[in-house]
């Protein structure tokens, strides 16, 4: 036989192809088939037990504890390790006859032990959960309807007015990430990952962790399409706990302002901003004031060395232009002694009692621990979302102390104008906030326990939120309440 003979007879056993390469006929196209055909119809799907499934713990395997390559059980819940032989998935799927994996990574389904992918438009509903998204005409419609969803579980619920879970003594931060997540144009930039994904920071700083977990949270908060009617806060707070450096945990009460202030913060530098750099954060809470303060002479000094201090350029009042997050509004002392008669008063002041410590004129005295200062404060910007902080706690080096004074306030239309500078008022045409938000801590100092009050802004009613719990509530209710935070929207702005 020549060569050519020769080759062709080759040609018609291996089919070679056109660079030269033998390739048994058909065998790749049958195993393809048969790969496809078992991909789009596996026999275990109705295996799976959506009511187990968890997507809000930290994403590590339950025996190796590690991050890498983890898969999620769906008919158990659990999470475990890789995928091939002897790999902890694969173990657990021929112990217990458990066969459709998820990869929390990759978002793709897989059979074991056979450790073929799943293909299927069912489970959809299952990455969705893992990983919601919100395209912009969602976003945009978010607050111009009321419309209730109903959970896999059979409740139903309106997306962002949903609890979260108390893992031990967490609630003082369940309230303020509710109160965040409650502010439309913050929500917003969250809800659309790409505007902070292409945000570079340098290597090996881990605050930008905070970003992405408040974005996960904002959109499980948000989910339409949820499994249950609440979210667990278990991988923000563990980003927080490490972010803190231990500062706020999860196991021991801290201090909703605190935890508000440092958090602000922390986001605002995460996301690349600095003094002179802005951020979503300031974008939506930052406002501006003047501080006038004028050193005071010790108190007991004799009169005419007073007089003779004070004419001293140290002495002089100085001012300064400083920027705010929120602004900290000081309670009146509360009474030490009651009589028969006034046991069961509780005081009560009226909210803009309280704010005209930024009136321009109303003095009040700083000691640290040298020098005392007397200081005003005068408004010259307002924020879109303004933040009230009200004092309730006085803090020494042997116990903390609760002042209960109820404040007044009024819900909707508190105006500002007044507390702005006179340039100010003439470029500010709308000065008026209405209520979004309102934070309250009950009980002891220490031991106490917080919640909050919301607007959902498409149906115009409030809720009361308490961990899980959800309720709605009468606005007249909410004024009786210990307000701690609040959170009050500008109607003048758009962003």
């Amino acid at each position: 036989m020549g060569v050519n003979a020769c080759f062709y007879a080759v040609h018609m056993i291996f089919g070679f192809t056109n660079v030269g390469f033998p390739v048994v006929r058909g065998k790749v196209a049958r195993s393809q088939d048969t790969e496809d055909r078992r991909s789009r119809h596996c026999p275990y799907l109705d295996t799976i037990n959506r009511s187990v499934l968890d997507f809000d713990f930290e994403k590590l395997c339950s025996i190796s504890l590690s991050h890498i390559n983890v898969y999620a059980c769906l008919i158990c819940g659990k999470y475990f390790q890789g995928r091939g032989l002897k790999s902890h998935a694969y173990t657990h799927s021929v112990q217990f006859t458990h066969h459709v994996f998820l990869n929390l990574h990759t978002l793709k389904f897989y059979c074991l032990p056979d450790n073929y992918e799943i293909i299927d438009s069912s489970l959809e509903d299952i990455t969705y959960v893992l990983k919601p998204t919100f395209t912009k005409q969602h976003i945009s419609g978010l607050d111009k309807h009321g419309k209730l969803y109903r959970a896999y579980d059979g409740t139903t619920y309106l997306p962002g007015i949903v609890g979260l879970n108390n893992i031990k003594a967490n609630d003082y931060a369940n309230v303020v990430l509710q109160a965040l997540s409650n502010v439309p144009p913050l929500r917003n930039y969250f809800l659309e990952e790409e505007n902070y994904r292409g945000i570079r920071r340098p290597p090996g700083d881990i605050m930008f962790l905070l970003v992405q977990r408040f974005g996960e949270l904002m959109r499980k908060l948000w989910n339409p399409r949820n499994f249950k009617a609440h979210v667990s806060p278990h991988e923000m707070l563990q980003a927080v706990v490490l972010c803190s450096k231990k500062t706020f945990q999860i196991t021991k009460q801290g201090d909703a302002v605190d935890f508000l202030s440092w958090f602000l913060n922390a986001l605002h530098g995460a996301l690349g901003g600095t003094k002179k750099k802005s951020s979503i954060v300031t974008k939506v809470f930052q406002g501006s004031m003047r501080i006038f303060s004028k050193k005071l002479p010790h108190p007991d000094l004799p009169a005419e060395e007073k007089e003779a201090l004070l004419q001293k350029e140290e002495y002089q009042e100085e001012m300064l232009e400083s920027t705010f997050l929120y602004l900290t509004l000081d309670l009146p002392t509360a009474p030490l002694y009651k009589d028969e008669k006034e046991q069961l008063i509780i005081p009560q002041v009226p909210l803009f009692n309280i704010l005209a410590k930024f009136n321009g004129n109303t003095e009040k005295e700083y000691k640290t621990y040298k020098e005392n200062f007397l200081k005003r404060f005068q408004l010259t910007k307002l924020p879109p979302y303004l933040i009230f902080c009200i004092k309730r706690f006085t803090k020494n080096n042997f116990f903390v102390e609760k002042n209960p004074t109820i404040v007044n306030f009024p819900i909707t239309n508190v105006d500002l104008r007044e507390y702005l500078t006179e340039e100010a008022q003439a470029t500010e045409k709308n000065t008026t906030y209405d209520l979004v938000a309102n934070v309250v801590h009950d009980g002891k100092p220490t031991e106490g326990a917080y919640r909050i009050h919301v607007l959902h802004h498409g149906t115009g009613k409030w809720y009361e939120l308490q961990d899980l719990q959800v309720t709605d509530i009468l606005p007249q209710m909410i004024t009786l309440s210990e307000a701690y935070i609040q959170v009050n929207k500008h109607d003048g702005f758009l962003i």
